[in-house]
């Protein structure tokens, strides 16, 4: 086999080029530098504070957040993630490598990940973000559309016993006796039913704007509470449109009465009673609004078709909020991608 040249790569990268590369796009849309104060104020030892000069300097701590962002868009684990970048070369252009350099193992970037998740720093980056997508002059209008989406976790194999301590706040005695096997069990993740069926793991609340599609604001929980009982933390003051698009589960006479009392039209759906099924107007009205409405179903559905489905591997709240956090602000980033291919379209 011949050894391949420089040339022979570059070829390469112009044919991944010529495919369209999203992660090449990505790379040039995203302003990365706007993250690394942030970043390194949580994640990089100060030179007085280390202990020795000896051994190889420290990963850029911006190749660092784009491997975990690479991580988000994919639903990558650490290993998975060291192999790829060995691997892929659309994944050594997105970080700047090539072929000589070192990658990061996955020991650093778990240890990278878990100084983020200690620091709470998602909600800076996703605000950072977010103020960039503002000065791109994709401000939030139209109205806003909320919802919620459970994002599944490994079920835990506990007995009835076990999980009536978990719910009560406590550590099951026979955990406490064995540390290995309590680090391992999620304390945080909930059981909840959806059409009968349960699922096991946390939520993530979002709400989208209608005119761009973009997740302004998000919050996540374990899967047990009511959808509704976040509305107050997804609700977007900023967008400039007075509209509110929710599914059924959000209705309740205490909603209506505080949407109003923000200035906010409720465009929730009406759900029938027993007793008391819906008119012809109201069924139209429900059609009409589930047209916008679904525009929040096609960012779930982006989320779980492209970006390696909902779910979180890892272990108790702050880490499960981190990677809900991560796969919102992945799906933003993919969303301006292509908002930007549309806008420079010919028309």
């Amino acid at each position: 086999m011949a050894q391949p040249g420089f040339f022979d790569l570059g070829q390469r990268l112009d044919a991944l080029s010529a495919k369209g590369d999203p992660l090449e796009t990505i790379k040039a849309t995203v302003p990365w530098e706007a993250f690394r104060a942030d970043i390194e104020a949580v994640t990089e030892t100060k030179p007085e504070g280390r202990k020795s000069n000896a051994g190889r300097n420290p990963y850029d701590a911006i190749l660092k957040f784009k491997i975990v962002v690479l991580q988000s868009l994919y639903n990558l684990s650490d290993e998975q993630t060291e192999f790829l970048i060995r691997d892929r070369l659309s994944f050594m252009r997105f970080l700047d490598l090539g072929l000589e350099d070192a990658v990061p193992d996955a020991t650093t970037i778990w240890l990278f990940r878990e100084a983020l998740v200690a620091a709470g720093l998602i909600d800076t980056l996703f605000d950072r973000f977010g103020q960039h997508l503002q000065a791109k002059g994709y401000i939030a209008r139209g109205g806003q559309i909320v919802d919620a989406t459970i994002v599944c976790a490994p079920k835990q194999r506990n007995t009835k016993e076990e999980n009536e301590a978990i719910k009560a706040g406590e550590t099951p005695k026979d955990w406490e006796k064995k540390p290995a096997k309590n680090a391992q069990k999620d304390k945080d993740a909930r059981w909840t039913k959806k059409h009968g069926k349960s699922f096991y793991g946390y939520k993530n609340h979002i709400g989208v704007d209608k005119s761009h599609k973009l997740i302004r604001k998000w919050a996540a929980t374990d899967a047990s509470p009511h959808d509704s009982q976040k509305l107050d933390d997804i609700l977007d003051a900023s967008n400039t449109g007075k509209q509110v698009w929710a599914d059924s589960a959000y209705r309740s006479a205490e909603i209506e009465t505080k949407l109003a009392a923000k200035g906010l039209k409720s465009r929730i759906h009406r759900r029938a009673a027993r007793s008391r099924p819906l008119s012809q107007t109201q069924e139209a009205a429900n059609t009409t609004r589930s047209k916008v409405r679904a525009r929040v179903e096609h960012v779930f559905g982006h989320q779980e078709n492209s970006m390696g489905r909902k779910i979180v591997r890892t272990i108790g709240m702050a880490r499960a909020r981190f990677k809900i956090g991560m796969m919102n602000l992945g799906y933003n980033m993919r969303r301006l991608m292509q908002l930007e291919r549309v806008a420079a379209a010919p028309a």
